[in-house]
């Protein structure tokens, strides 16, 4: 790290700094018809977080690799899920195990020394029973008009190969909650990230939002890790310091413990915050001629919050859904909420503009807010979901699974007895340690 120059870091520190230190972009003082003013509510008490008749499902997936110098390369991807009713977890797999409660699914090739290594890998996950479903849902012959980049351009490098399988994988288990005998009217399946897709062209992918909303279930994407998050620093510092002097002080809470008094709030991303978190999109706009779409214009593909020319089926919200004073934008969450939810009136030829000044559903984003309040007060990370966290620490192919997978391929070796022991430990050398 000495060999960092100290320019370079104060580059990082100043982007920073400006960032936290701009006016704020959001008014502190609610107008109840406007979804772009922070809408404050009560949290849930304690006591009562768990009298919950909802079904939470929780679904996120992961990816790793290791290269050794001898050409050898493992890859490895995985998706799951997992779901708790009433604060506990319910079974949803057949295996013997009193711990195991989730579903996850694991490819079969992972070793990777060749192009034709990375195509196997490619279209074994097209016949992972969960895709074979989700391709059959989209009801499109042509499988390759799916998704948006080519299988060459997928398959020109293993982390754009696992990526790729990782997130269609877990679109595909949306696609099976949804499908489930136990899932219910009500019922809600949160994502890990964004209901938005680099992979997956978004005339497909909003057809699991309208199933979603068919059955009345609410699916939902929660992040922490977002550029919008930088965006809106400077206006969560000026949301935490009206919470703490004006608010809170005067609010009537209807809890009547103090330490369980706590308040949220809620509003909606506007279009200037999406320009300053996405600024590709101001590429886009200066490369367009004047007669194009002002909807095409604006926004880049991932930040639209739109039906058409976007990426996905979500609009972005931020939330409190926790609060502790001073760690301000840590204990804030990005939501990118179902857009049939929130605009039930919306229509697939609404255009841009009719959907920035469409009426938004404000009794279902204050239920479905403070709702979620039940699962964010008990856990490690204040303020996020736990069953993400659960869902999280179920799938992650974490550090040591490198270690884990090659004492499992040196166990087979041995069994075999098929190599001598020096040539199956030097398989696995890392040479990088010897430096």
């Amino acid at each position: 790290m000495k060999e960092i120059p100290d320019n370079t870091i104060n580059v990082v520190a100043a982007y920073i700094n400006e960032a936290n230190n701009r006016p704020p972009r959001v008014p502190v003082i609610t107008v109840d018809d406007d979804v772009n003013t922070p809408h404050y509510f009560e949290i849930i008490p304690f006591d009562e977080i768990d009298a919950f008749e909802r079904k939470v499902f929780a679904i996120d997936g992961s990816y790793n690799s290791q290269e050794f110098y001898n050409g050898v390369y493992i890859g490895l991807y995985t998706a799951g899920y997992i779901c708790y009713y009433k604060g506990k977890q319910i079974k949803l797999n057949n295996l013997n195990d009193p711990v195991i409660m989730g579903k996850s699914y694991f490819p079969n090739n992972i070793l990777i020394t060749n192009d034709a290594h990375r195509q196997a890998i490619y279209d074994e996950l097209l016949f992972l029973e969960p895709v074979k479903k989700l391709i059959l849902f989209f009801d499109e012959p042509n499988i390759d008009n799916i998704w948006g980049f080519s299988k060459e351009i997928i398959c020109s490098s293993v982390s754009k190969l696992l990526a790729f399988c990782q997130e269609i994988l877990e679109w595909a288990l949306a696609l099976e909650i949804l499908n489930l005998p136990v899932i219910q009217k009500g019922d809600i399946i949160l994502r890990d990230g964004v209901l938005r897709s680099i992979y997956i062209k978004q005339k497909y992918l909003i057809k699991i939002g309208v199933l979603a909303h068919r059955l009345g279930v609410v699916l939902l994407a929660v992040t922490k890790n977002s550029p919008i998050k930088l965006e809106l620093s400077s206006s969560f510092k000026k949301i935490d310091l009206y919470l703490q002097q004006d608010k809170k002080p005067s609010y009537p809470f209807t809890i009547q413990k103090q330490r369980w008094q706590k308040l949220c709030c809620w509003f909606e991303v506007n279009d200037d915050v999406l320009l300053s978190a996405y600024p590709e999109a101001e590429e886009r706009k200066a490369n367009q001629s004047s007669d194009t779409p002002k909807a095409n214009k604006n926004y880049s593909m991932f930040a639209t919050n739109n039906l058409n020319g976007g990426r996905g089926f979500g609009i972005f919200y931020v939330a409190r859904l926790d609060y502790v004073e001073k760690l301000q934008n840590y204990d804030w969450v990005v939501l990118d909420m179902n857009i049939f939810d929130i605009i039930p009136t919306i229509t697939k030829k609404m255009n841009e503009r009719e959907v920035r000044v469409a009426e938004r559903d404000i009794a279902f984003l204050e239920n479905i807010t403070k709702e979620l309040t039940r699962l964010t007060q008990e856990h490690y990370i204040l303020g996020y979901p736990y069953p993400l966290v659960e869902v999280h620490n179920f799938v992650t192919l974490k550090n040591d699974f490198n270690d884990e997978l090659i004492n499992r391929v040196k166990a087979s070796l041995y069994q075999s007895q098929m190599m001598d022991h020096v040539d199956i430990e030097n398989l696995f050398l890392d040479i990088h340690e010897r430096f």
